[in-house]
């Protein structure tokens, strides 16, 4: 059923402000709001989607530990005000119910997911507006602390801009940001600051300060945007199981899906960026195209003069 849609990625400040972005470049998407500016890179494996002509993976995907990775999605951010680390949560939420369109086999992939990789993953899939959330301090990959100083910035930005390929490491950006993380009492390891951050008392320790830049990466080889495909792992005696989500999201199955990626912060419900990726049915995208070819070629049409042959001879 996936080679009927056909991928689009967009993104803004909110859920109505989106812009569609770019797959698979080094350029990232700048997105600003009263909140945080960000800076977003989305790079997904194999891409086949909108815009047309979008390479289909990126040296990321080449590069270790990311070989196995489906999908990256990276990001920097300065909040404008302190926010708590409590209150800062990553995850996906949609604006109506898919209690009845769950496939078969979600409760025991969601078992899976918390159990083996994201313990602090919480939420309510059957409530009118469900959500899957997990505090960003142990739901994400990797977590680089940075400074405020805007010079050391603008040096980390050139620096970035001058590089094939990114990556988020996890640590601190020497300086200001190393002197932050030691004082936060965030873990140097990526599994530890995880397993630390499951600790709800540790999280209210930590604040997210306004002006300090904020660099992160989410990334597994488990979710295939392609076909909007959950593909998990067998533990011990626990068998493998994939999920081909679209399948049962709807009794017509022709019409476009959505799964959205938002960071927020929960005590005010306002989110600092959403990403949203929607699967478009390929016959509409197609009859929509040709519309536009058809309008696009009635306009630049020339015209057709029907006067008689004396009229050329006034």
């Amino acid at each position: 059923m996936a080679d009927k849609y056909v991928l689009k990625v967009t993104a803004g400040p909110t859920y109505a402000d989106q812009t569609q972005i770019p797959i698979n470049t080094e350029s990232p998407t700048s997105i600003s709001s009263s909140f945080a500016t960000t800076s977003l890179t989305l790079r997904i494996q194999n891409y086949r989607g909108l815009p047309a002509g979008s390479p289909s993976t990126s040296p990321y995907f080449s590069t270790a530990p990311h070989t196995s990775d489906l999908y990256s999605l990276q990001f920097s951010f300065t909040p404008k005000e302190d926010v708590n680390g409590n209150d800062m949560v990553f995850g996906n939420d949609f604006d109506h119910p898919i209690r009845d369109k769950l496939p078969p086999g979600f409760q025991q992939a969601f078992n899976i997911v918390k159990w083996f990789i994201d313990p602090g993953l919480y939420g309510d899939v059957y409530a009118d507006e469900p959500y899957l959330y997990g505090p960003m301090l142990s739901s994400i990959n990797t977590l680089r602390i940075g400074g405020k100083d805007d010079r050391a910035r603008e040096a980390e930005e050139e620096k970035r801009a001058n590089a094939e390929v990114h990556l988020v490491e996890e640590g601190a950006e020497e300086g200001e940001g190393e002197e932050s993380r030691h004082n936060s009492k965030v873990p140097a390891t990526a599994a530890a600051r995880k397993k630390h951050f499951l600790t709800e008392a540790h999280l209210k320790d930590f604040t997210f300060e306004k002006g300090r830049e904020y660099a992160c990466d989410f990334f597994n080889p488990y979710l295939d945007f392609n076909d909007f495909a959950l593909r998990l792992p067998g533990y011990g005696l626990i068998p493998g199981i994939t999920l081909p989500i679209i399948s049962y999201w709807d009794g017509q199955p022709l019409r476009s899906h959505t799964l959205r990626y938002v960071l927020k912060n929960r005590k005010t419900d306002e989110p600092l960026w959403v990403v949203v990726f929607t699967l478009q049915p390929k016959e509409a995208l197609d009859a929509e195209n040709e519309k536009k070819d058809k309008t696009t070629s009635s306009e630049t049409k020339p015209a057709i003069h029907t006067g008689s042959a004396d009229d050329d001879l006034d």
